[in-house]
């Protein structure tokens, strides 16, 4: 019996979406194939029916919701209107939510392997500066400013929110790490001149090293 039309597109996706999450947690030398397939509820062997290596697959992995219409991993309870006016305050607040933070297996390929892509050659290089142009373009329509100037700042505030991610992640008090992220939502809309969400402000998080009732309340209603 014939398999169904969009079988090998499935196949593909099921093999793309087991790489990100192993990527995302061990990293990419410290991934096998044959552990990326079965992943994805495959043999080993079928690999290279799909993909040319290992690493061509990896260029395919940093994709994100910005360039892929049908990544399912905008994270839970956090959504995001690509063509909604204020889309640009919309993607800030999920790129530093609480649930990008914690879920490490499903984030943006820009947050979780910017080391391994430094370290790559030109196909994954390009893959995330597709990713980050594609960010920064988002970010733009939502200003008002002259093109050069809402460019410019685009930039900053895509670069802030990746690199606001990464040192959230690093740190080891969670209060700070919360903290940084709200700073980063913070100068961001400060930067684009959006209007402030009321749990961006980085005053009303807890002084670091202390973890108050209040903020442990927040984090559990998944505020801040």
């Amino acid at each position: 019996m014939p398999y169904p039309a969009n079988h090998r597109t499935e196949k593909k996706r099921a093999i793309i979406d087991s790489a990100r999450k192993l990527f995302n947690r061990s990293g990419f030398d410290n991934v096998s194939l044959q552990e990326i397939m079965a992943g994805a509820g495959l043999t080993h062997g079928g690999f290279y029916s799909y993909f040319k290596s290992k690493s061509d697959l990896y260029a395919e992995v940093l994709g994100c919701f910005f360039t892929d219409p049908n990544w399912k991993s905008c994270w839970e309870g956090v959504k995001v209107d690509l063509s909604s006016t204020d889309v640009g305050s919309q993607v800030v607040h999920a790129y530093l939510s609480r649930q990008h933070f914690e879920d490490v297996e499903n984030s943006c390929p820009m947050v979780a392997l910017p080391t391994d892509v430094a370290r790559s050659g030109p196909s994954a290089k390009g893959a995330f500066e597709t990713v980050f142009r594609a960010m920064v373009s988002v970010l733009e329509r939502s200003m008002t400013e002259s093109s050069n100037a809402r460019r410019l700042k685009a930039q900053g505030i895509a670069a802030m929110c990746i690199g606001g991610m990464i040192v959230a992640r690093t740190v080891v008090d969670r209060a700070l790490a919360d903290e940084l992220r709200a700073s980063c939502t913070a100068v961001a809309h400060d930067l684009a001149g959006w209007k402030s969400h009321p749990n961006t402000d980085p005053k009303k998080f807890p002084r670091r090293g202390r973890k108050s009732r209040t903020h442990s309340h927040a984090l559990e209603t998944g505020c801040g």
